[in-house]
């Protein structure tokens, strides 16, 4: 009788410690494995987690768990035990002078928009589905995806302005790739769309599927920083190591292999070998840290790669209460969301108070990401206009930046993330996932399954 087969344990490092990079991590320290966990981070979480100021933590924008991975949903139940509270969604969206419901639902459409304007709207949607049905047509970038999903007048009234002011690009500059993995559907005209259906005729272009008019969320009386915590503490306990504050300088690269990498922690440069690596830091990062250097097309190709910079700004309020939901979305402010994590259970000191999480996007190093005197001002001017909080209530307000938010998909980009991707597809122990990663758009569930593919991927490699 041959004896059975005994798996290799292996040395893995994983660079990133977002939920994507710890769950890669929880899968492969749960089966055995040797693993390092880097991260240029004071904590863990990625974009994922908190900041501490005083004696409040400030959620790096709106991170609440869904359920819909019930796999990964039931392990991390069993992760983060008693911290985890449920949290029914309340999401709103300012427009057209009012507040509903987000995402936004048909009576709300009916109630926001001037009946004449509706009717043409309606009409409109209609013929683009009827020539979509009979004509189909490729969108050359994401003005055409979005005419060709919902019209020309819906299309100017919902996304040209909003679009254009939150990327800072017109969408004519925009990839039609960004409709089909970014944009969600509005509730509001799908149930238009299905009506259509019905009578056969059939949506031929795409875009994401929308968020749940009503679902349960998982969030944490500490914020968004205990799951990546807990997270971590079980990664830790099952024999992982997690290094943080320790940006990483260097993979070499031998006989297409990654054998080490090499990070910078309290001043000092440190190596550490491996057998496989799995990488979620942003993919200019990864690129630039390749040893021996990659190819100059595939130096050129990472450079077309861009990300959108955002800004938290964390504020101390003393006022109990600012809004009537878990987070708002802004059309026409300078902000285009602010989130109240009280109103999801997180406990504020003084008890009184509350916090606001106010996001923006911007450029690197401009005056947002500064957080110059003019911005703060216009913020607070902003805020005082929507009645959420007046000037004299704000106690404390703290800024943090990070210059890798957003994947921005400019028109044409596709071509240069195929180069990248097929270089790393021939380094073979090297896997890029995530958010910045894979350059894509996953929510925390479906980036933790790409860390759970990736670990699998590791576990299946036989080198």
């Amino acid at each position: 009788m041959k004896p059975m087969a005994v798996m290799r344990k292996k040395k893995v490092v994983v660079l990133g410690a977002g939920p994507c990079g710890l769950y890669a991590a929880r899968v492969l320290t749960r089966n055995g494995h040797s693993v390092t966990v880097i991260d240029k981070n004071e904590r863990p979480g990625g974009l994922a987690t908190s900041f501490r100021y005083g004696q409040n933590w400030y959620d790096f924008g709106v991170h609440m768990f869904h359920s819909f991975d019930e796999e990964i949903f039931a392990d991390i139940k069993t992760v983060m035990g008693e911290e985890r509270i449920e949290v029914g969604l309340n999401a709103q969206i300012k427009w057209a002078g009012s507040a509903y419901r987000y995402p936004l639902q048909f009576q709300d459409m009916i109630k926001g928009i001037p009946i004449f304007k509706l009717c043409k709207q309606v009409f409109s949607l209609f013929g683009a589905q009827i020539r979509n049905y009979f004509f189909p047509w490729e969108a050359k970038n994401a003005e055409e995806a979005l005419i060709q999903l919902y019209g020309k007048p819906l299309y100017e009234f919902f996304f040209k302005e909003f679009t254009h002011r939150y990327w800072e690009l017109h969408p004519r500059a925009l990839s039609a790739t960004f409709i089909t993995t970014k944009m969600p559907k509005l509730t509001a005209v799908d149930v238009l769309k299905k009506g259509f259906e019905k009578i056969g005729i059939k949506q031929r272009a795409r875009s994401t599927e929308s968020a749940l008019a009503k679902e349960t969320l998982h969030y944490s009386r500490n914020g968004a920083e205990a799951m990546p915590r807990c997270l971590a503490k079980a990664i830790t306990q099952a024999g992982g190591q997690i290094i943080q504050q320790a940006p990483v300088e260097q993979l070499s690269v031998i006989n297409k292999k990654v054998r080490s990498v090499c990070y910078r922690q309290n001043g000092k440069m440190k190596e550490i070998e491996c057998d496989e690596c799995i990488s979620t830091i942003p993919l200019n990062t990864l690129i630039a840290a390749v040893q021996p250097l990659s190819p100059a097309p595939v130096r050129e190709a990472v450079e077309y790669l861009r990300y959108k910079p955002i800004v938290i700004f964390g504020l101390l309020v003393n006022k109990p209460k600012c809004l009537d939901a878990l987070y708002v979305y802004y059309r026409d402010r300078i902000f285009h969301r602010v989130g109240e994590p009280k109103n999801a259970g997180l406990i504020v000191e003084p008890a009184d108070h509350t916090v606001l999480i106010v996001e923006m996007t911007c450029e690197y190093n401009d005056a947002r990401w500064r957080g110059e005197k003019k911005i703060r001002q216009q913020m607070i001017d902003d805020l005082q206009a929507e009645s959420i909080c007046q000037s004299q209530e704000i106690v404390e307000m703290h800024l943090t930046t990070n210059e890798h938010g957003y994947p921005i998909f400019t028109l044409g980009f596709e071509p240069h993330l195929d180069t990248v991707k097929n270089y790393i597809s021939q380094i073979a122990n090297l896997q890029s996932v995530g958010r910045q990663g894979a350059f894509t758009y996953p929510n925390m569930h479906k980036a933790m399954r790409m860390g759970w593919d990736a670990a699998n991927n590791v576990m299946k490699n036989k080198g």
